[in-house]
């Protein structure tokens, strides 16, 4: 992962006109734009993007949330209820290769976008619609928010202590997973487009990635039919598998096989455990969970982390510390995988942000672009990819087009 000038990336030559807001289309198009595709973020004039107002914390007068999911875009400003506004929409769209939206459903065609206007203008252009919950069904058009998500999927009902209440995950994760479908799709619908020529219409929504999140737990419930519980930082189908207190503070424990529980019980002192009939094969351990786990916790409890860590790893025992954001963002992995780089922004300065997760051996991914500020790139996109003069342009601003 580079920061600055790293040649071109895999998708340049890509154009992405982003029309999308909050958190799951701008995540795709990040990614898209990390990757060298060129990314035009379209915002209302005057407002923005929601996620501009969401803090604190702000760097200078931009939100940190909204600062983590924009880089690698220029930002325009667009009335979109004004004919005017359309019009200008529309000329993108037809040099464009992805428009990536999640406007209300039927809120496109109601200003002229159809897909018989797609098919005879542009061709060419992927549209990547990202709803609620899709176009078909009772629910059809309504909006989607990720805790919801997460509360009707099924997947709040199984995460949190069994004997708690039902627990959403720390960050919008059916946001995120929603963002990574859309943008492996938008790849899928390139690829055909370079054997064909033509560009398709793609639906993700919020709904649907939340069930697939389900992944093994609803394979459990499909072959059982058996309705899941909570194991709190438990597995459902491994066992030791989940976190245990030291004398201070706790460890993360993902014992995977029965060779890797051999060693574990040997660590502990009890190699006895690997002849117990209750706890021999993994299959027996998660019938016996509540009393493995004990057992291994009253252990746990008469050590510190550093010791337990130290000496299970030693043996290859997969085991992590339970960190912190700081520890986490911070240790030697983190930086030396370059997952917290410095960017200058033009108003707030030098900041911090995540790095690039992947790379790319002959494309390299790469930060070329700070989030932009609100309109901040209107003016060098009208007069360079649609040749709109000078006057036109201050019109547009005049009568709140821009």
């Amino acid at each position: 992962m580079n920061v600055g000038s790293a040649g071109p990336g895999a998708l340049s030559g890509i154009r992405v006109i982003d029309l999308s807001r909050i958190l799951a289309g701008p995540f795709c198009t990040m990614n898209l734009g990390d990757l060298g595709a060129e990314v035009i973020k379209v915002e209302q004039p005057g407002k923005g993007d929601d996620t501009r107002d969401w803090g604190p914390p702000f760097a200078g007068s931009e939100s940190a949330y909204f600062l983590g999911v924009n880089r690698n875009k220029k930002g325009i400003t667009l009335n979109l209820k004004d004919p005017r506004g359309q019009g200008i929409l529309k000329s993108l769209l037809c040099s464009a290769d992805v428009l990536v939206e999640n406007f209300k459903s039927g809120t496109l065609e109601k200003w002229g976008f159809t897909r018989e206007w797609r098919e005879r203008e542009a061709p060419q252009l992927i549209h990547c619609e990202i709803t609620g919950y899709g176009p078909e069904g009772p629910r059809a058009g309504m909006p989607g928010y990720d805790f919801l998500m997460q509360a009707e999927s099924g997947l709040m009902s199984i995460t949190g202590a069994a004997d708690g209440e039902p627990v959403k995950l720390g960050v919008a994760i059916v946001d995120v997973c929603t963002g990574m479908y859309s943008a492996m799709c938008i790849l899928a619908a390139l690829n055909y487009r370079e054997k064909t020529g033509r560009g398709q219409k793609i639906s993700a929504s919020l709904h649907s990635t939340s069930l697939s999140m389900l992944v093994n737990v609803a394979s459990n419930y499909l072959v059982s039919g058996r309705n899941p519980g909570r194991f709190g930082n438990g597995h459902p189908n491994i066992v030791p598998y989940r976190a245990f207190s030291c004398s201070d503070g706790s460890i993360a424990l993902a014992v995977g096989n029965d060779s890797q529980f051999r060693r574990l019980a040997e660590c502990l002192g009890r190699s006895d455990w690997s002849d117990d009939s209750r706890f021999k094969r993994n299959e027996d351990r998660v019938r016996n969970r509540e009393a493995i786990d004990r057992r291994i916790g009253d252990i746990m409890k008469t050590r510190g982390t550093a010791h337990w860590i130290e000496l299970l790893q030693r043996q290859e025992i997969p085991c992590s510390p339970i960190n912190d954001v700081n520890s986490a963002l911070n240790d030697p992995q983190s930086l030396a995988s370059d997952m917290v780089v410095d960017i200058e922004h033009a108003t707030a300065g030098r900041i911090k942000m995540l790095g690039i997760p992947f790379a790319l051996s002959d494309t390299p991914a790469s930060i070329e672009r700070p989030p932009p500020a609100l309109g901040a790139d209107t003016e060098q996109v009208l007069s360079d990819l649609l040749k709109l003069d000078q006057a036109t342009i201050e019109e547009y601003r005049r009568d709140g087009v821009l």
